[in-house]
């Protein structure tokens, strides 16, 4: 533990490393304007995938799309290294605390990681379809023993996720993992901040939803990502108004990211 701690530690004092993942944040941003900008369309009766899967393509079909691609996922990587280093150095005296804040920082990390795999898949000419992959996710766990139990656990606990990123929006708790300058951009940033986190806590909460839908209906089908649960939205009384405000929070909260890529504590 104590060469992970000082590997950590010369990880994090390192300008290069620190940089790198400071433009993580930056991917990040871009990833969630761009499906907020696909949002819209489908709120307009476009098409489009409206998740990391469709973000990816649409970049790889810009100019210098490719090349776009490999810094996603170099950034992306960066940032999970810093946040698997923040679990190693987590100092908090309190034990159960510092377990909880490890798990929450390695999970993190783990998203990260994911949604580089899939920026690599992409600028190597491939595709993913995060809506069937999901499907089938949800199809192979109703098969096994207690599959149906397990399911609702994970919409549960990514209801969960939705519903902490919503109170982290409302309660401001973002505001401790920066260090914003005064005055009015500071009220523009934290204004930023409150707005995308609830719209991406809807968002997320929305998946967690589809995915306890589907194991009470046993159909696979229901279950979806991101994409599923904005078009699930869309689909509701007001659906594309509804849809418009959370893409709108979306893409906001890709510019709380920019923000967040200049004043985060690192």
């Amino acid at each position: 533990m104590t060469t992970a701690k000082s590997a950590a530690r010369a990880a994090q004092e390192s300008p290069v490393f620190r940089t790198i993942a400071r433009i993580g944040y930056v991917v990040l941003g871009v990833l969630h304007i761009v499906i907020g900008v696909i949002a819209i369309s489908v709120a307009m009766g476009g098409g489009g995938e409206a998740d990391q899967g469709g973000a990816m393509e649409t970049i790889r079909d810009t100019p210098a799309g490719v090349f776009l691609l490999w810094a996603i996922a170099i950034g992306l990587v960066a940032l999970a290294a810093w946040q698997i280093a923040e679990a190693f150095l987590e100092r908090d005296p309190d034990s159960k605390k510092k377990w909880g804040h490890r798990i929450k920082y390695i999970g993190t990390a783990l998203v990260y990681i994911a949604i580089a795999i899939t920026a690599v898949v992409y600028a190597m000419g491939g595709s993913s379809d995060s809506s069937e992959s999901t499907q089938t996710f949800s199809a192979q766990l109703m098969s096994t023993p207690g599959g149906i139990v397990l399911l609702v656990i994970v919409g549960l606990g990514v209801l969960g996720i939705g519903i902490a990123f919503i109170v982290r929006g409302f309660t401001r708790a973002f505001e401790k993992h920066l260090d914003l300058p005064t005055g009015v951009a500071r009220k523009g940033i934290v204004t930023f901040g409150i707005v995308g986190y609830v719209a991406k806590g809807i968002a997320v909460g929305v998946t967690g939803v589809l995915f306890v839908v589907a194991a009470f209906t046993h159909d696979a089908e229901a279950a979806g990502g991101l994409d599923a649960a904005l078009h699930t939205l869309a689909a509701l009384p007001f659906g594309p108004v509804i849809l418009w405000v959370v893409a709108a929070g979306l893409i906001i909260y890709g510019l709380f990211c920019f923000a967040r890529a200049r004043y985060a504590r690192m």
